[in-house]
C-alpha cells in the first residue's frame, strides 16, 4: 500500500507540471510575439481562399463521382 501512495505523491504533481508547462507552451505558440494585425489579417484571409479552394474541389468530386455511384 505504502508504494501507491509515494507513487501518488511523486507522480500526480509531476504530471500537473508537466501539463503546465504543455499549456504554456501552446499558447504561447498559437500567437508569436511579433505578431501584427497586418499578418493575422492575410492569415484569415489564407484560411477563407483554402476553405473556398476547398469547397470547390468538393464540387468538383461530387460531379465526377456522384454519391449514386459510391453503392
Amino acid at each position: 500500500m505504502l508504494p501507491w501512495i509515494i507513487l501518488a505523491c511523486v507522480a500526480v504533481p509531476v504530471l500537473v507540471a508537466a501539463f503546465a508547462v504543455s499549456r504554456r507552451k501552446t499558447q504561447s505558440g498559437e500567437h508569436p510575439a511579433g505578431e501584427t494585425a497586418a499578418d493575422r489579417e492575410r492569415i484569415g484571409h489564407e484560411f477563407e481562399d483554402a476553405e473556398a479552394y476547398q469547397e470547390k474541389w468538393r464540387e468538383e468530386e461530387h460531379r465526377k463521382n456522384p454519391p449514386e455511384s459510391l453503392y
